[in-house]
């Protein structure tokens, strides 16, 4: 059973790493829009706060005289606020100049205060009421967002402690492994897609290259990883066969808001294969943690149960395999839903027939990631339990074989 799960995961880790090769991207193309602005950095030095008109606070809307000023949009509109802040630059071509700016107003608009690390970006010089450039006034600004690199730091560095803390050794490989997944994400999986490659071989091929670095890089070289490996990447094609088929049937374009629309319309990329790509990564993460659990499983049976052969092995795992799927299916299902919940809450505030909710395309994309997912872990366990009770038993045998050799030349001698 070794060498042909070594017959198996050698070839497969040398034709991924040819795929990795041939689909590497080079130079990634622009997009066809003009650039994005250019953004500083700054600090808040003053904000002056004013009470907004009605006009700016409702978005030019005339507000309903019965809402309620405490809640709805009419507590939205009494909590508007609008000013000007004094901002400090502390990067770009106007380092040190001090510049005045609007506060952000509208729907998501970031609060700043005196003191908050801002960015800005150039809308460019000045203009005097005739349309003419100031060139004595200073260059205009507006604010974007805040600056949210220290705070990220801290938080990334506390759960690194946390982790190598309570995982020890192990925990010091999960977090390599990490690091793996998120540099095959963000310089193979992204940029050959950018670059014009299919999504989903780009994406199988980045979740191959990940199994078979991360899974032992984590659990180390052994059997029983070779087995969770083997079946990551069976139940991981046959979820990738199962979206491609799914999507085509149900006529999934992948355009569910402005931003993938932007994505197909600015880079030119397949919003439908970004779909499946996603499909499948997504499921990946899920995947792995079924197949090692159920490769030691069946390890950690065979140990408190010498005689159990290969199928009492497969049956008692399976058990558990059942109850694991049982609550990571419900995992898939809300993991999806609250990546999506403000497009649900928009689709089901039309008020539309549950019918026609449900079929919706937004909806209807998620129905399809969760279930194409629970597909795929269904398929693992079975998988992968009946890989590693052969693998244990083959095991067994293999102990067992050099310790009969010398009692049968033993019965041999006496014979003689």
């Amino acid at each position: 059973m070794r060498r042909l799960a070594l017959a198996v995961v050698v070839p497969l880790a040398l034709v991924t790493l040819g795929c990795l090769v041939w689909l590497w991207p080079g130079s990634l193309p622009g997009p066809d829009t003009p650039g994005s602005l250019e953004q500083v950095e700054g600090v808040v030095t003053a904000v002056s706060v004013e009470q907004c008109p009605e006009s700016a606070a409702t978005g030019g809307t005339t507000p309903d005289p019965a809402a309620d000023p405490a809640s709805g949009a009419g507590g939205a509109a009494a909590a508007s606020t609008c000013g000007t802040a004094t901002v400090r630059l502390t990067s770009g071509a106007d380092d040190g100049l001090e510049v005045e700016t609007p506060l952000p107003t509208g729907a998501g608009a970031v609060e700043v205060g005196e003191g908050d690390d801002v960015l800005l970006v150039e809308l460019g010089a000045a203009r005097d009421p005739d349309g003419s450039v100031d060139e004595s006034a200073p260059p205009s600004y507006s604010i974007v967002d805040r600056q949210r690199g220290t705070g990220l730091a801290v938080l990334v560095g506390a759960f690194a402690l946390a982790v190598v803390a309570f995982g020890r050794l192990r925990g010091l490989t999960a977090l390599l492994g990490l690091g793996v997944t998120f540099g095959l994400l963000v310089w193979f999986v992204v940029p050959a897609i950018l670059a014009g490659e299919s999504p989903l071989l780009v994406a199988i091929v980045g979740s191959a290259a990940i199994v078979l670095t991360v899974l032992y890089l984590t659990h180390g070289p052994s059997l029983s990883t070779t087995v969770a490996v083997v079946g990551t990447i069976a139940a991981l094609t046959l979820t990738g066969l199962l979206s491609a088929l799914s999507v085509a049937v149900l006529g999934l374009t992948g355009v569910s808001d402005d931003l993938s629309s932007s994505l197909g319309t600015t880079y030119g990329v397949n919003v439908q294969g970004v779909l499946l790509a996603g499909i499948v990564i997504g499921s990946l993460g899920v995947l792995d943690d079924v197949t090692v659990t159920q490769a030691a499983t069946v390890e950690e049976i065979a140990r408190a149960n010498p005689g159990y052969g290969a199928r009492e092995l497969y049956r008692a795992a399976t058990r558990v395999g059942r109850s694991h799927i049982a609550s990571v299916i419900n995992t898939i299902v809300l993991a999806y839903a609250g990546s999506a919940l403000p497009l649900l809450i928009l689709v089901v505030a039309t008020d539309d027939p549950l019918g026609d909710v449900v079929t919706d395309q937004v909806i209807a994309q998620e129905v399809v990631r969760s279930v194409v997912a629970t597909f795929g872990l269904m398929a693992a366990v079975p998988i992968t339990t009946a890989l590693a009770a052969l693998a244990v038993r083959e095991a067994r045998q293999a102990t067992r074989q050099p310790n009969r050799q010398p009692t049968r030349r033993a019965a041999g001698a006496r014979r003689a």
